[in-house]
């Protein structure tokens, strides 16, 4: 039975767990801060504000996780001290730099009404079993929102875009990469819906 929670819900005993999801999920984005999976939860855990995530639980293991965001409202919280304790002190500060550069900040269409939806992702063991599918269909239900974002999914990530296309998400903008070839996809997909609520 899948039941969904906000992270904050859970508690702090499951703050690590919740990271490893994560961590796990994004492992390729997050390869430069490390590739040690257990370093990267390390450095990570501290950092999510868990009431802005909800948490699909498959058995009772968080299996499956998204951010919901509005406003200037953000989902992490880095410190540097944690980055430079986990990762050293030269790769600690620029992780800390880039996490704040690249994951921090509100989409410039942020209104009042609208949610951001991010950092989807579902474990490994528990992909094809209608999580993912759960989770979504329970933020997009969500009181208080008349439309929600999903902002840069790699063109690449078809379960992904094929997913988010079948609960009624459509394409609102292309973004071209740079280093197309290097970076293996070619633009980012951005994706919006209006609520589901009657």
């Amino acid at each position: 039975m899948i039941v969904i929670k906000r992270g904050d819900e859970l508690g702090e005993g499951h703050r690590r767990q919740i990271t490893e999801v994560l961590t796990r999920g994004f492992a390729e984005d997050f390869a430069f801060f490390s590739s040690d999976p257990q370093r990267l939860a390390a450095a990570f855990e501290h950092m999510l504000l868990t009431e802005r995530f909800f948490v699909a639980l498959d058995q009772g293991e968080p299996a499956a996780i998204a951010s919901v965001t509005s406003g200037d409202q953000e989902c992490f919280a880095p410190r540097l001290p944690e980055f430079r304790h986990h990762l050293g002190l030269l790769h600690g500060t620029i992780s800390y730099l880039v996490v704040r550069s690249q994951f921090l900040g509100a989409p410039d269409e942020a209104r009042e009404g609208l949610a951001e939806i991010g950092f989807v992702t579902t474990r490994p063991a528990h992909q094809g079993r209608g999580v993912a599918t759960a989770l979504m269909r329970h933020i997009v239900a969500l009181p208080g929102y008349d439309e929600f974002i999903l902002r840069e999914i790699k063109d690449t990530n078809a379960p992904a875009l094929g997913l988010y296309r079948k609960l009624g998400f459509t394409e609102y903008r292309r973004r071209p990469v740079r280093f197309a070839r290097r970076a293996g996809f070619s633009e980012y997909v951005s994706l919006r819906i209006r609520s589901q609520r009657p």
